[in-house]
């Protein structure tokens, strides 16, 4: 039994195959998890691996593409669950709950990809279901994120050059501050694998 778990979220390698990987705000992202899956094991911590499937679309995210899988230098060790969502957030599509409950767990930590998406959606489930949540805020990646008003045709020139776009640290500190104090504790991947002491952020 395990009162923590690590909960990665859609480290895969659908969204290296987009032409907005190039714009990513944390091309590290399998290092920065890499740290983090290695701490959790080394205490004991239920590692869980979701990702995201979209069947049926012919697209990156449609399973029948080969991409739904984790980026190379991931991979679950025997005895990790890997979930497939079809949801933002990781509990409503699948049986994360459950895996957690089973396994005592009350306290989870939270990365992936998107920041302001799927990550923060997690965490504030998470949190309404009374996990203590934590999100590791530089184990996630965004990108430059379009004004609603900006064509869906728009190219990646376009939306880089609209002044109404919000940049990659935009979008990390406005999630940072919406889910700071309310949904979950804010930490970076030093802090959580002791590099640092918590609070000192390197």
């Amino acid at each position: 039994m395990s009162r923590s778990a690590l909960v990665v979220i859609d480290v895969q390698e659908s969204f290296r195959r987009r032409p907005v990987w190039a714009y990513a705000s944390n091309p590290d992202i399998v290092g920065q998890v890499g740290r983090l899956v290695g701490a959790a094991r080394e205490r004991g911590d239920l590692v869980v691996w979701v990702l995201h499937a979209e069947p049926g679309t012919g697209g990156v995210f449609d399973p029948a593409s080969g991409h739904v899988r984790l980026i190379e230098g991931l991979s679950a060790a025997p005895g990790e669950p890997t979930l497939v969502k079809t949801s933002h957030n990781a509990f409503t599509t699948t049986n994360l709950q459950q895996v957690l409950t089973t396994a005592g767990v009350r306290e989870i930590t939270v990365c992936g990809i998107r920041t302001e998406q799927c990550v923060e959606t997690t965490a504030r489930v998470g949190c309404d279901l009374g996990y203590q949540v934590t999100f590791v805020t530089d184990a996630t990646v965004t990108f430059p994120t379009p004004h609603r008003d900006l064509p869906a045709t728009a190219t990646q020139e376009e939306i880089l050059a609209d002044p109404r776009t919000l940049s990659n640290e935009e979008m990390t500190a406005r999630t940072e501050y919406a889910l700071a104090g309310r949904f979950a504790t804010i930490r970076t991947v030093a802090e959580v694998t002791g590099a640092v002491p918590a609070g000192a952020r390197a």
